[in-house]
């Protein structure tokens, strides 16, 4: 069965840190391109961090630039987004999305894992 299911979202201080992860099933996650995205309530869904098909191409939303990394394991199928130094502003719906190459490219999206910075 395909899916992408998450974990690591929570309640966490503002300057605290967190990592979800997003471990796949019957998707080529370790070398199709993926990224992490998030939803705020209110907004519009936003690109957080990407990883192309090497480990190398990473880009970050300027907002959380030198904050978070994005990384995979291929030998667990899985990514992972690190996040330090956390804000308010981080607070949202956060999901995993793969990009995956059959007879045409199709976005595979994980259920949503959700990460809220408070006192």
């Amino acid at each position: 069965q395909v899916q992408l299911v998450e974990s690591g979202g929570g309640l966490v201080q503002p300057g605290g840190s967190l990592r979800l992860s997003c471990i796949a099933s019957e998707l080529p996650l370790s070398t199709s391109p993926v990224s992490w995205y998030r939803q705020a309530p209110g907004k519009e869904r936003e690109l957080v961090a990407h990883m192309g098909c090497t480990d190398d191409a990473t880009s970050y939303a300027d907002s959380v630039k030198g904050r978070f990394t994005i990384s995979r394991d291929k030998t667990k199928n899985a990514m992972y987004l690190l996040m330090n130094s956390l804000k308010s502003e981080d607070t949202a719906v956060y999901f995993c999305n793969v990009y995956v190459f059959a007879t045409e490219w199709v976005d595979y999206w994980g259920q949503g894992t959700q990460v809220t910075v408070s006192t």
